[in-house]
């Protein structure tokens, strides 16, 4: 589980974040969702640690992250699987070189033992037989799989998304969706995964964040958001809605 308790940022004067507090439950995708500039993807990069708020509280279960020092957040690092946008795969590494890298950085197993966790991880996200091939020979969907693969490398007890699906086609981004909701239940993970599609929150939403000028304007599940009567939220929806069936 994560909370957060009250979260403020701002910048220049303006907040990002205005008194924002959610609950993550484990063993279900979160999804935070909002506008470009709601504030979703600062809510996102703060409880992974990568921005400081001004206020607020941010636990990982009975943990306050927000009030470690560098060291103790360290340990939790450990336990937390990030899939940033893009994928981020290290271009001068292969397949298996990419899904090696936190365990070489964070453990002292040995090679085979490294090896067998990293061709497990490429298998449980059916990525067989290329772990010598470099990011630029894969296609956009195959990147996605790996860095999956690499953050699940540490058997994380928390997995941050950002975007998955960014740059990926509906039907790639559905199996993007559908592999981390399996690995999720699987590993029984808090899952939190930033997005704007709907495609997404109709696929995996089980507890749906709804992010509008930086404060938190509505929360429930996959099923309750087309009954919704909140107008902000309805004009998002309808909005990701008419812009796709533009664009296809």
């Amino acid at each position: 589980m994560i909370e957060v308790k009250n979260l403020f940022k701002s910048y220049d004067g303006e907040f990002v974040l205005n008194d924002v507090s959610a609950r993550f439950e484990q063993g279900k995708c979160n999804l935070i969702i909002g506008r470009s500039g709601s504030g979703k993807t600062v809510l996102l990069k703060s409880i992974a640690g990568l921005i400081e708020v001004d206020e607020g509280e941010i636990w990982y279960d009975d943990q306050k992250f927000s009030h470690l020092n560098t060291t103790s957040r360290q340990k939790i690092r450990k336990e937390m699987g990030v899939l940033f946008q893009g994928a981020a795969l290290f271009d001068s590494l292969t397949v298996e070189e990419n899904v090696l890298f936190p365990l070489d950085m964070f453990t002292g197993q040995q090679r085979k033992e490294k090896l067998d966790r990293a061709n497990f991880c490429l298998e449980r996200v059916k990525v067989t037989g290329s772990n010598d091939l470099f990011p630029a020979e894969l296609s956009g969907g195959m990147k996605k799989r790996v860095a999956i693969a690499r953050a699940i490398t540490l058997n994380p007890r928390y997995l941050l998304c950002d975007e998955p699906n960014s740059g990926l086609d509906p039907e790639t981004g559905i199996v993007i969706d559908n592999l981390i909701s399996s690995l999720t239940e699987e590993f029984n993970m808090t899952t939190i995964v930033n997005s704007h599609d709907m495609n997404s929150v109709l696929e995996i939403g089980d507890n749906v964040i709804f992010i509008y000028k930086g404060c938190k304007c509505w929360e429930g599940s996959r099923k309750e958001i087309l009954q919704t009567d909140n107008e902000a939220l309805n004009n998002f929806v309808f909005a990701t809605n008419m812009a796709k069936q533009i664009k296809n």
